[in-house]
């Protein structure tokens, strides 16, 4: 099922999605699928793998297989920074082969060695234009409530993802906020910007403060100070943190459906124990 036919805006049941990414190390890619397994309970309508752990497309590839084979439908995502189009549309014709129907496009991280970088996509809108030129598959891009860390401002993104729309984007699915009130803002200036299709927030458990300071050092994302004073308070914790992340981030996702969300989308770290518990607590 792709994702037009996933957030029909005439269906009214919540849609939930985990995000996995690929184990460095292979070996550990049953302990991966026991984890999604203990998810599946709440019936997710897919699982969306990141690309590839150490640039390593291979690991993504199979383990596109591996999860297929234990019954869940698969999102993958795809970056095309360095890449030739040459490259994308092999991919492309790839995942037709094992029954894809959806994507995540991204950019990617431009490495540090430049000079070495194809640069036939400089962008993400590049990525969907051509997904949506040469493909089927239905397409969903990334949005950031709080602004990406390399724009100039939260109005100079969006102008970016009205960008990714035009091109052929059928989803958004957020980065990870810890605040409603942005994510509710965010969603008002898209919508002023004149986007109309579904924006899903992405969800992210809270493991361990050193964690959330490798999340907020990375990405623009904001801590509530309410959240942050507990952070602090228990940072010696990691039980103690989880116990409070799954209390605060369930008080958000019952916002959310309260607000009338169409789905929620779980940056689960291939962890299930948070995401199982704030689903049962909301659910």
């Amino acid at each position: 099922m792709d994702l037009r036919e996933i957030y029909n805006l005439n269906n009214n049941k919540l849609k939930l999605s985990f995000e996995v990414f690929p184990p460095k190390d292979s070996e550990k890619t049953s302990e991966l699928l026991e984890e999604l397994n203990v998810l599946r309970q709440f019936d997710p309508k897919f699982v969306s793998l990141t690309w590839g752990a150490g640039g390593n497309e291979n690991s993504s590839l199979e383990l596109v297989k591996n999860i297929q084979e234990s019954g869940f439908d698969v999102m993958p995502h795809f970056t095309c920074v360095c890449s030739t189009k040459e490259f994308v549309a092999s991919h492309i014709e790839k995942f037709e082969k094992m029954h894809i129907d959806k994507i995540l496009a991204l950019r990617g991280d431009i490495p540090e060695d430049k000079i070495l970088c194809h640069r036939e996509f400089n962008y993400a809108s590049d990525l969907v234009g051509f997904l949506r030129e040469k493909s089927t598959l239905s397409i969903g891009v990334a949005g950031y409530p709080e602004g990406h860390i390399e724009s100039e401002n939260l109005d100079s993104d969006i102008k970016n993802l009205k960008k990714k729309v035009d091109l052929g984007a059928d989803v958004i699915f957020t980065q990870l906020f810890f605040d409603n009130d942005k994510f509710f803002k965010y969603c008002e200036l898209v919508r002023k910007a004149g986007i109309t299709i579904p924006i899903i927030p992405g969800i992210m458990p809270i493991l361990s403060k050193k964690q959330i300071d490798k999340m907020t050092n990375l990405a623009r994302i904001s801590l509530p100070k309410k959240l942050q004073e507990y952070i602090e308070k228990y940072q010696d914790s990691n039980s103690d943190i989880q116990k409070i992340g799954v209390e605060y981030v369930s008080q958000m996702c019952e916002n959310l459906i309260h607000n009338d969300i169409l789905g929620l989308h779980f940056f689960t770290l291939n962890k299930s124990k948070s995401s199982k518990e704030i689903l049962e607590n909301i659910l």
